[in-house]
């Protein structure tokens, strides 16, 4: 049984985004990379952040939201929570089994407990 998530609203929709405002992007992890990969409005964010070399940090399942850019992710190395290693491997990237890794612009992260690092290495990248 999952636990419900936090009540959070959001402020704006994908459509809504302009990536070239931002310097860089966190992706959270838990079950919204499931879903947020179906919406193609996001594809073009993500890819943007990997095309100009903007820092991305990524944590747990983002595996799942990253198969949406197998182009962008062959040949990158990238930890992820242990059961998403099929989704970094099916991009044709390396898993690599550490809590954080940091790989070009993208640091990654395991799971929850490895956010203070995750968040750390992404602010002095």
């Amino acid at each position: 049984m999952e636990k419900p998530a936090y009540d959070l609203k959001s402020h704006a929709a994908f459509t809504d985004i302009s990536p070239e405002e931002f310097d860089g992007l966190i992706i959270p992890g838990g079950r919204a990379p499931e879903y947020i990969r179906m919406n193609e409005a996001v594809t073009p964010i993500i890819s943007h952040f990997f095309r100009e070399n903007k820092p991305v940090g990524a944590i747990c399942h983002v595996a799942q939201l990253l198969t949406v850019i197998p182009e962008l992710m062959q040949w990158r190395e990238y930890t992820a929570y242990p059961s998403c290693r099929p989704d970094v491997l099916a991009c044709g990237a390396k898993y690599i089994d550490e809590q954080i890794h940091i790989h070009q612009n993208l640091v990654s992260g395991q799971a929850w407990p490895d956010l203070q690092d995750l968040c750390g290495n992404f602010l002095v990248y």
